[in-house]
């Protein structure tokens, strides 16, 4: 009697059968796994994106594609920009992460080490990648890894990850760096770009944990990353130090519900498939087998968004007004038993949210009546005394 598959062998079949035959997996990258940590209780997106499924080309097949993806002007400012920040050997960057982080004395000019970093394939250049680091931990001088290759495991599959440069400290940490050409005016940015900025990090940073833990003594990987932007409204650069130390942490949770996926994936009808080559119909009744949690952020983030908010809206949820007006509704989750609740025909009155609707229906049918009867006074006199 031949042996059971193993567990992660078992996984990655059942997620190919998911996919569909002779469907390549769509690679999870950076973008990808922050979206994941920003939505973590979407159980759709937890599994798609574990199976490998291509979601803009399932939104298209299902009728509601989303276009994602930036402008090519701001493609090539992004690139120019940061072409700027590191041009000569990384001068002006490591300027700005040790005046915002430290990690050792003043870098000089043409001393700092920005290794090459080539090799054949993704895994070549995750091995160059490490290989690389290791050394310059080792030199005790200031090094710039530009466009390093990391790895992390997701779901029992390799996903790479390349972020914009990781700088090594003369005092042995690391520190993940992200530039972003939209800009920081007055010290501060879009507070939702920041956040998104973070999250990308937190995963470059988890990666690089990854790393560390297989050399001995593991170097510390500093869980404060240097945001790069242009400054103003100019295209001079400036920085910011951002803690992401909860996105770590959000990060390292989900992924470790990513590798309990079967779980989800065992929930679902027998022969349920993803495979783009079906009929809409078909597709349809697999991807709504599976529960989302739909929120307006989703938007920017998820190519599906545009199919889950139509559901959601149909379905009368909550969330699609937002996570916030969601989370001080309570039990409520639907607009149908909220408008109940408000109106007295429905929802216990003990109940303090059910309480605050109806004081504030209360509240908006006052205004309205004092407002009609005002708009009354002013149509019969209220012009009549001005002068022009």
């Amino acid at each position: 009697m031949p042996d059971p598959p193993k567990r992660g062998t078992a996984l990655r079949q059942r997620l190919a059968e998911l996919r569909g035959p002779d469907v390549p997996a769509s690679p999870l990258d950076a973008r990808a796994l922050a979206a994941l940590a920003a939505n973590p209780g979407c159980r759709r997106r937890a599994l798609l994106d574990g199976a490998g499924v291509n979601k803009a080309t399932l939104a298209q097949s299902l009728g509601s594609p989303a276009p994602f993806g930036q402008s090519q002007f701001a493609f090539m400012r992004g690139n120019a920009f940061e072409a700027k920040v590191k041009a000569d050997g990384g001068a002006e960057l490591l300027r700005l992460v040790h005046g915002r982080l430290g990690g050792g004395p003043e870098p000089v000019p043409g001393e700092s080490s920005v290794p090459d970093l080539a090799a054949v394939g993704p895994e070549g250049r995750a091995a160059r990648t490490s290989l690389a680091l290791r050394e310059a931990t080792a030199t005790e001088g200031w090094t710039l890894l530009d466009h390093p290759m990391l790895a992390l495991d997701v779901a029992g599959t390799p996903a790479f990850l390349e972020p914009d440069a990781v700088v090594v400290h003369p005092d042995g940490s690391w520190t993940v760096v992200e530039i972003k050409s939209f800009p920081m005016i007055d010290g501060s940015a879009d507070a939702a770009k920041v956040g998104a900025a973070a999250r990308q990090s937190a995963v470059y940073a988890l990666a690089l944990e990854r790393v560390a833990d297989r050399m001995d003594p593991a170097p510390r990987v500093r869980h404060h990353v240097l945001l790069v932007c242009p400054k103003d409204f100019s295209n001079l650069p400036t920085a910011s130090a951002i803690d992401v130390r909860k996105q770590i942490s959000v990060t390292r949770r989900q992924l470790a519900r990513l590798t309990r996926i079967e779980d989800i994936a065992d929930a679902l009808p027998e022969g349920t498939t993803f495979d783009v080559n079906r009929p809409a119909a078909d597709l349809t009744a697999a991807v709504e087998s599976v529960p989302a949690t739909y929120a307006p952020e989703c938007l920017a983030a998820c190519e599906l968004a545009f199919h889950c908010r139509e559901r959601s809206r149909d379905e009368g949820e909550v969330t699609a007004l937002g996570r916030s007006l969601r989370g001080e509704l309570g039990g409520l989750t639907t607009i149908g038993a909220v408008l109940s609740a408000a109106d007295g025909t429905s929802g216990d009155p003990t109940d303090p949210t059910v309480a605050a609707l109806r004081r504030a229906a209360a509240l908006r049918s006052e205004a309205l009546s004092g407002a009609g009867a005002s708009s009354g006074v002013g149509a019969s006199g209220g012009t009549g005394g001005q002068k022009c």
